[in-house]
């Protein structure tokens, strides 16, 4: 599968074909045009079509692939803001409708799986959070009460996880979670949504996206134009919002390795341990033909994937060295690890109070909605999307519509808030700093840097065969000075995580428009 997101390629995109869409050429018309085919626009047009909705699908790349085909896929209610936590933020109400949802989420998905026969190696199993040495282990009890008040009534205390080959301590078991396969699944709603009458069109830029009364309409970067009733945006981060959501979430990179295992020598759960950020385990079974290509019924292995050490988009770039701590993490309880295949990183966002916003488009037309902020469980949160936007252009009343409510304000989130724009805000300091070389000359074969040109910064990257490639290096969303990304091979912005291919073309939001060119020396 062919991205342009970045160069790593997770064990999804190795191990799944998704067939090519058309371009969108003329100008159509639809009740509802989402922007955006991941899992969250997928799923909002499936359910919006099983309505008899004609809907319109743009994506300007392939069917997932954005950040839909670089998570891990873990599909869980045990969700990354703990409930004693959602329950701080959001009231005891809040964190039992949180968890209601994410578990019809589940639901859901295991439905779609079984009436659309999507052979995505769906899977139910178990999920087990654990504290390691060094951690307080009181934490658990706190969790297990909170996850109780949340409605979860299942979760349990035990005193160790069933890994064999490393002792976890004590654990919570959180029954009925699932895994499948996400370019497998995405594969099948995308079948799914064609064949209840909705148009998918890829390699389709959409350039303006506006709400105007009971219209609303998205132009495109080749001049066609998609006329609605009802406009989502489910594009990871919303291009069509200037500010209001970006102020109240964060991007950060997570970094994920897969090891080659024994087929049966780790067993079918999740896993995910306290710290921040903490670690996120499952096992994808893959068939091999001995030479790399997946082929079916040809025997195979496990792939043990194992993810982690998080850090704010373009705020760093040592990924060599967390993979090199990811990969010792996991050889240390790991033994039968037999080599590393697989090495990818995804973006994550992370709202200032723990959950997703969909909803209405704050201070835009009542017809312009969007979904962002996965906070770690896009999964779900993508799907619970598809459920709750699909309700909300129907006009039917949902009782999740006020958490996830994208105007909310969090006064018990206000100090995260703050924090979060402090750093934001210190970025700035950029343009005022010197470039990171002084020569062009300096910079090598595959590498890239940032050199000022007078009052101006230049984002300037030497290909493979030497040539030099120059943008200029202000992010084209609140102009920020973007920082180079060693192992993805793009551009990232430290402020709000917008990102570039080395050409200068956007390939993540909120930045919904290239780089400019490079002013000349």
């Amino acid at each position: 599968m062919k991205t342009d997101n970045g160069r790593t390629t997770s064990v999804w995109m190795r191990t799944a074909d998704v067939p090519e869409h058309a371009q969108l050429k003329t100008d159509v018309r639809a009740d509802v045009v989402i922007v955006g085919a991941g899992i969250a626009g997928l799923t909002t047009a499936y359910l919006l079509t099983k309505e008899g909705k004609r809907v319109v699908v743009l994506d300007d790349g392939p069917v997932g692939g954005g950040e839909t085909c670089r998570t891990t896929a873990h599909i869980t209610n045990a969700l990354d803001e703990r409930y004693h936590e959602l329950e701080r933020l959001h009231g005891e109400r809040g964190a039992r409708l949180a968890a209601a949802s994410h578990t019809a989420a589940v639901d859901r998905i295991e439905i779609i799986v079984n009436e659309e026969q999507i052979d995505c190696d769906f899977t139910r199993l178990d999920g087990y959070l654990f504290v390691p040495p060094g951690d307080d282990p009181a934490q658990l009890e706190e969790e297990l009460r909170a996850a109780h008040r949340a409605g979860l009534t299942g979760v349990e205390q035990v005193e160790r996880a069933p890994v064999a080959s490393f002792d976890t301590g004590a654990a919570l078991r959180f029954p009925q979670q699932a895994q499948f396969h996400i370019l497998k699944y995405l594969r099948g709603l995308a079948e799914a949504v064609r064949r209840g009458g909705g148009e998918i069109y890829t390699q389709t830029h959409a350039t303006k996206i506006e709400g105007d009364g009971d219209v609303a309409r998205v132009e495109t970067a080749n001049g066609a134009t998609v006329t609605a009733g009802a406009v989502v945006v489910a594009t990871n981060s919303p291009v069509n919002d200037l500010v209001a959501i970006h102020t109240k979430q964060a991007a950060y990179r997570t970094f994920v390795v897969g090891a080659r295992v024994a087929r049966g020598s780790v067993p079918q759960i999740l896993l995910w341990d306290t710290p921040d950020p903490y670690h996120y385990l499952r096992v994808q079974r893959v068939d091999d033909n001995g030479e790399g290509e997946v082929k079916d019924g040809q025997g195979g292995y496990d792939v043990l994937i194992v993810g982690g050490e998080d850090h704010k988009t373009g705020q760093a770039d040592d990924a060599e060295e967390r993979f090199r701590r990811l990969e010792e993490w996991t050889r240390e309880r790991f033994p039968q690890v037999e080599s590393f295949e697989f090495r990818w990183s995804g973006q994550v966002m992370e709202p200032v109070d723990g959950l997703a916003f969909i909803g209405r488009n704050p201070l835009d037309k009542e017809n312009v909605y969007i979904a962002t902020g996965d906070s770690g469980n896009g999964m779900t949160h993508g799907t619970i999307a598809g459920m709750l936007l699909a309700d909300l252009i129907a006009g039917r009343d949902n009782e999740w519509s006020e958490l996830y409510d994208p105007s909310r304000k969090t006064l018990s989130a206000i100090k995260d808030f703050a924090e979060e724009n402090l750093n934001v805000a210190a970025q700035y300091t950029d343009h005022l700093t010197p470039g990171e070389v002084s020569d062009a000359s300096e910079i090598k074969a595959g590498d890239g840097a940032i050199i000022r040109r007078g009052l101006t910064q230049v984002a300037c990257h030497r290909d493979e065969s030497g040539a030099l490639h120059e943008r200029s290096a202000i992010c084209t969303h609140l102009g920020c000075v973007v920082r180079w990304n060693s192992t993805e091979k793009t551009w990232d912005c430290p402020c709000h995580g917008s990102r570039f291919q080395t050409d200068g073309h956007v390939v993540n939001g909120p930045a919904n428009s290239a780089l400019a060119e490079a002013e000349k020396s």
